[in-house]
């Protein structure tokens, strides 16, 4: 990391971490999924790693980790999952959205407000972490052996 911004201001990391714990309406599951593909879509290799394992840990099945970059072309996620998933990749490239009521009308079809609310909190978050990490040249630690 070429620049410590964890250790520079803690507290505004905590902060933004802390959104996580602040969004109870969305299961622990579907928080990664949304996590991982914000990462994938930004490019963020920390955070993918990061948000892979913790998909492992939360119980998404591996061939759902595996095909989450074509989720559209796959049957493999639930509507909500992928109502979800729209929704993340439509804040991330929100400048190439033509028409976000559209978007945002079709997640209320599967989610109470709540639940649009808390996640995209999630999305917000998880696009701002990217952005620290890419920045300041975050990189994932090898676990693979020698």
């Amino acid at each position: 990391m070429a620049v410590n911004y964890f250790e520079i201001n803690s507290e505004a990391i905590k902060s933004l971490l802390s959104i996580k714990k602040q969004v109870p309406a969305i299961e622990e599951s579907l928080k990664c999924l949304v996590e991982l593909r914000v990462s994938q879509i930004n490019g963020c290799a920390y955070c993918v790693d990061l948000h892979s394992r913790e998909a492992r840990k939360a119980d998404v099945h591996q061939q759902k980790l595996d095909c989450l970059p074509v989720w559209r072309e796959s049957s493999l996620f639930s509507e909500r999952e992928c109502a979800a998933l729209a929704w993340a990749e439509g804040v991330t490239k929100i400048s190439e959205e033509a028409d976000p009521d559209d978007h945002l009308n079709r997640l209320l079809e599967t989610f109470t407000e709540k639940e649009v609310v808390d996640l995209t909190f999630i999305v917000c978050a998880m696009n701002g972490l990217n952005r620290l990490a890419i920045s300041f040249g975050d990189k994932p630690k090898s676990l693979v052996p020698a």
